[in-house]
C-alpha cells in the first residue's frame, strides 16, 4: 500500500522541521500544507525534506486537509497519515497506524487511554464532544478531536465533508460512520507543551455546535 504523510501547518516555523524529519523516517513522501503562514514555516518544511502546498491566505485546518488529501490521492497514494505540525503527535507512533491500515477505512489516534498529560479543560471538552459525535455517527469513537489519523483513498472518495476548520475532523467521523465505513483506533501519546493553540475558543465552539445541529437535522445523510 502506497502511503504518504500530510501535515497542515500554520505559523509553525519552530516545530515543523523536526516533525517532518521524524516523519520521513517512516514515510518517505511528506506533504506540508502551509496555511497562509507569515513566518518561515514553508521554508523550514522544505529544508527538512517535505513538499509544500501553500495557501495564499489562511483558510483553516479542514480546508488545508481537503486540499492535501485531494492532491495525494490524486497522485495515486492509497492511504494518508495526517498529523499536526506543532509536535503534539509523535511521528514515532506512525507504525501503529501502518500496522492497522488494512483493518479499517479510518484509523484515529486515541489519547484517552492515558490522559495524565492532558489539561483538564481539553479532557472535559474531548469527552463531551466524543460522546456527541459518537452518537451521531452510530459508532463509539473515544477521541474524535485527535488529528493523528490514517485515511484510505476509497473512503475519502465516498465522503462529502462541509467543515473547513476544526469541525472537519469531527464531521469526518460522522459522515464515514453513517456510510458504514470501518473506523478503528490505535493508542497514541498525550503530549501538551508550551505550544499555543490555533483553536479560537468562542468561534470554534460555536462552529462545533452548528455542526452538531446540522448533522442532527440531517440524520439520514
Amino acid at each position: 500500500m502506497r502511503i504518504a504523510a500530510l501535515i497542515p501547518a500554520y505559523r509553525e516555523e519552530k516545530s515543523v522541521a523536526g516533525v517532518v524529519r521524524e516523519t520521513r523516517k517512516y514515510l518517505s513522501d511528506v506533504l506540508v500544507i502551509d496555511d497562509g503562514s507569515d513566518d518561515g514555516t514553508g521554508a523550514e518544511a522544505v529544508r527538512a525534506g517535505a513538499r509544500i502546498l501553500k495557501n495564499p491566505v489562511n483558510v483553516g485546518k479542514g480546508a488545508s486537509l481537503i486540499a492535501g488529501l485531494d492532491r495525494l490521492f490524486g497522485e495515486g497514494f492509497e492511504a494518508v497519515v495526517c498529523l499536526d505540525a506543532d509536535g503534539q503527535h509523535l511521528p514515532a507512533e506512525i507504525p501503529r497506524f501502518l500496522a492497522a491500515a488494512e483493518t479499517a477505512d479510518l484509523i484515529i489516534g486515541n489519547r484517552m487511554l492515558d490522559t495524565r498529560g492532558m489539561p483538564w479543560i481539553r479532557l472535559w471538552t474531548n469527552r463531551v464532544t466524543s460522546w456527541l459525535i459518537s452518537g451521531l455517527a452510530g459508532k463509539t469513537v473515544p477521541d474524535v478531536q485527535c488529528g493523528f489519523r490514517l485515511l484510505r483513498r476509497e473512503a475519502w472518495r465516498q465522503a462529502a465533508i462541509k467543515g473547513r476548520r476544526y469541525d472537519f475532523e469531527a464531521e469526518m467521523v460522522v459522515v464515514m460512520g453513517r456510510k458504514g465505513l470501518g473506523i478503528g483506533q490505535v493508542p497514541v501519546s498525550t503530549i501538551y507543551g508550551g505550544e499555543s493553540s490555533s483553536i479560537r475558543p468562542l468561534p470554534d465552539t460555536l462552529r462545533f455546535f452548528r455542526l452538531i445541529w446540522r448533522l442532527w437535522r440531517n440524520k439520514g445523510g
